[in-house]
């Protein structure tokens, strides 16, 4: 009896937790208006948009520190950033439009 009851309480935990929200890889990127790739990234990764662009938009890179370590104002449609100068690590990546308001962010990893 005990082990049904567990059951039970097992199975209703998965279907009202997190797992119930976990989104289809496509569903991820048609909210994005970026997409960059490949992640992880070793020699230098891309960012292409997916809607929206506007020249005007810059992009700023920040280390996990919160240190930034790149910044591009009036980025292209296809943007392509040598990681040469990146240390290995988690790194975070901001679009912002020419009010400097944050319209997207993400994060992708460099590997060496």
């Amino acid at each position: 009896m005990k082990k049904i009851i567990y059951i039970i309480i097992l199975v209703a935990g998965f279907n009202s937790s997190g797992f119930s929200q976990l989104k289809p890889i496509a569903d991820q990127w048609s909210n994005k208006m970026l997409k960059y790739y490949p992640n992880p990234a070793s020699v230098s990764i891309n960012f292409d948009f997916q809607r929206n662009y506007n020249n005007r938009f810059s992009l700023l890179i920040f280390n996990f520190m919160g240190k930034k370590v790149y910044e591009m104002k009036n980025i292209s449609y296809k943007t392509n950033i040598n990681l040469e100068d990146f240390y290995r690590g988690i790194y975070i990546y901001q679009l912002r439009d020419k009010n400097n308001f944050v319209l997207e962010s993400g994060k992708f990893q460099v590997l060496r």
